[in-house]
């Protein structure tokens, strides 16, 4: 029972791990909320749906939106909507709130 009061020393992984979750951008609050509906064109969602404006990130969210949303229409790859296809200079210089790093370091 003599291990019971030794303060316990934390490891240099973990350390690491604690700046690395204090500084990394994970993508949530105002900026995560655009990053995730695909209003910024820096954003996750690459498609949205032609007939809702659902947002998804790739072909097969998508395909499985509409299967789950519009059954009785068929499915055209070619008719959706690609978000990132018209970037602007100005959108390619923010910040995007999902991708890994920090503005903090």
């Amino acid at each position: 029972m003599t291990g019971k009061a030794k303060p316990k020393k934390h490891t240099a992984k973990e350390i690491q791990a604690k700046i690395d979750a204090a500084t990394t951008n994970r993508g949530g609050g105002k900026a995560g909320v655009v990053d995730r509906k695909g209003l910024d064109k820096g954003g996750h969602a690459k498609l949205a749906c032609p007939v809702c404006k659902a947002t998804a990130p790739d072909m097969k969210s998508m395909q499985i939106h509409h299967d789950a949303k519009h059954p009785k229409l068929p499915w055209e790859e070619d008719k959706l909507i690609n978000l990132h296809a018209s970037t602007s200079v100005a959108a390619e210089e923010k910040p995007k709130p999902g991708v890994r790093g920090s503005l903090k370091k």
